[in-house]
């Protein structure tokens, strides 16, 4: 598999460090609002990464983190419960928002059963141990607000600061800074660990003949809980290109100045979403959730369609016109999934090459998860689903419905089967217009087709008898 490589900037070979499992880290999500559109676009290609990878035989253990002790997550949790102490403020602002993430996740096709989610609050002892290595080693320092890393000292020990962007000494700046996010522009000695300040919640630290009462910062978080989870080096970090600097490139610093190897042989991003081709804000009125899509009354496995339409590597435009036409496409999808209610039991050949179209499939895969190439296949056989009916066979189908489905979690064999009464429809139809080929009358049969679209049933009538499709 060739994958781009945010390291050496340029498209390599992915070959597994072990032969018997990938281990893939994925920086999720800072629970302390609903995700975005933006953020669920990330987490679907990291999912649809893995699936690839486990289509080609591999076994992936797949980690992503919960950021749920932050500059963020403490500001709201004070702010919707200030009754309650911090710790339990936070453990309950948190708790409801990692309940919406999964429940979202799950909703635009993300498998959430092969993640193994990590709490930052459940890894306090694993952060402490990785500061210490570092205070230990000279490359961080104590001071009266917390602990600090140093980027001359990380530099000095012969080590890059600035693998996954070029960073200059002219935007290096001397200050230290303890907010989790900064500005982009300038490269500060950042916060490790934070004093307790008033409202914030707090854990005991023993370091150097200090108790340094206070919490962790954002990135040593993920370094962390990464190497907790799937040891040094590990094979693909998975993020937003709105990580790369400074979080991801933080991490890379923490993880090898403290243990001396790569942190992950390839990081591998995806680019930004955009909302009517400006980034998307709050501030200007284009900031959407998945309840904004399905309010609007679309499937929300459409949108991950319309993310899996465009490559990772490039921006996504999301307009509702192009929700429109990727819904469009995934009513095509799953009308023809719902073919095999509809199959002739006496068809004994194969449908189409599935081999064939398998092999392509991967191998649009295989090249930098080419998915956009990929589904192109099948959608062209999915506009002309009314022509092969007839050419069905059960399993042959199954068999390329269950693949196109675990490749890009569009899971077409959920759908069922339509009722008895609506069979009856149809067949009472067909009836109906055998009459009306004697008489000429076709008011009944029309009737009927009337009946049938109010209860969102379509008629494509064919040389092998009407083939229903949902509307």
């Amino acid at each position: 598999m060739k994958l781009f490589n945010s390291l050496s900037h340029s498209l390599q070979d992915f070959k597994p460090l072990d032969n018997n499992q990938i281990r893939m880290y994925s920086c999720g999500p800072t629970v302390y609002d609903r995700a975005h559109i933006g953020n669920l676009s990330a987490y679907i290609f990291a999912d649809t990464l893995r699936r690839a990878l486990e289509l080609q035989g591999n076994s992936v253990k797949h980690v992503m983190n919960y950021t749920d002790v932050d500059d963020k997550t403490i500001k709201r949790s004070n702010e919707e419960y200030p009754d309650l102490e911090p710790k339990q403020a936070l453990k309950k602002l948190t708790d409801k928002y990692i309940k919406l993430f999964l429940e979202d996740a799950r909703k635009v096709g993300i498998d959430t059963d092969k993640i193994e989610f990590v709490r930052a609050t459940d890894s306090i002892d694993n952060i402490q141990k990785l500061i210490k290595k570092l205070v230990d080693k000279k490359i961080a320092y104590i001071t009266k607000d917390g602990i600090y890393f140093s980027i001359e000292a990380y530099k000095k020990s012969d080590k890059k600061y600035g693998q996954l962007l070029k960073i200059s000494d002219s935007n290096t700046s001397s200050a230290r800074i303890d907010n989790d996010e900064y500005d982009k522009e300038s490269i500060h000695d950042f916060a490790l660990w934070k004093a307790q300040k008033p409202g914030d919640p707090a854990w005991d630290f023993e370091i150097d003949g200090h108790n340094i009462k206070g919490r962790p910062g954002w990135h040593i978080e993920c370094s962390a809980m990464s190497e907790s989870a799937l040891g040094l080096p590990f094979d693909i970090h998975t993020g937003g290109v709105d990580l790369i600097f400074p979080h991801h490139e933080n991490e890379i610093a923490q993880s090898t100045a403290a243990n001396g190897n790569t942190m992950a042989n390839f990081f591998v991003h995806n680019n930004h979403l955009l909302v009517d081709g400006r980034k998307m804000a709050k501030s200007a009125n284009n900031f959407y959730t998945l309840d904004d899509i399905i309010k609007k009354g679309y499937d929300p496995i459409a949108f991950r369609l319309l993310v899996l339409q465009s490559h990772y590597r490039n921006e996504i435009n999301f307009t509702w016109k192009s929700m429109d036409s990727a819904q469009n496409k995934l009513n095509k999808m799953q009308n023809l999934a719902d073919l095999r209610f509809q199959i002739k039991p006496d068809v004994v050949g194969p449908f189409t090459d599935f081999d064939e179209f398998q092999k392509m499939t991967l191998d649009d895969l295989r090249f930098n998860l080419n998915t956009p190439e990929a589904l192109a296949g099948i959608d062209q056989i999915a506009s002309d689903n009314a022509e092969i009916v007839s050419n069905l066979n059960e399993k042959s189908f199954e068999d390329f419905l269950d693949f196109v489905s675990r490749a890009f979690g569009l899971y077409l064999l959920s759908s069922e089967d339509i009722d008895k009464k609506l069979q009856d429809l149809i067949d009472n139809r067909e009836s109906a217009k055998s009459k009306a080929k004697m008489s000429k009358d076709w008011s009944q049969s029309d009737k009927l087709r009337d009946e049938l679209a109010k209860q969102g049933i379509g008629i494509n009538d064919t040389e092998d008898g009407p083939i229903w499709y949902r509307t």
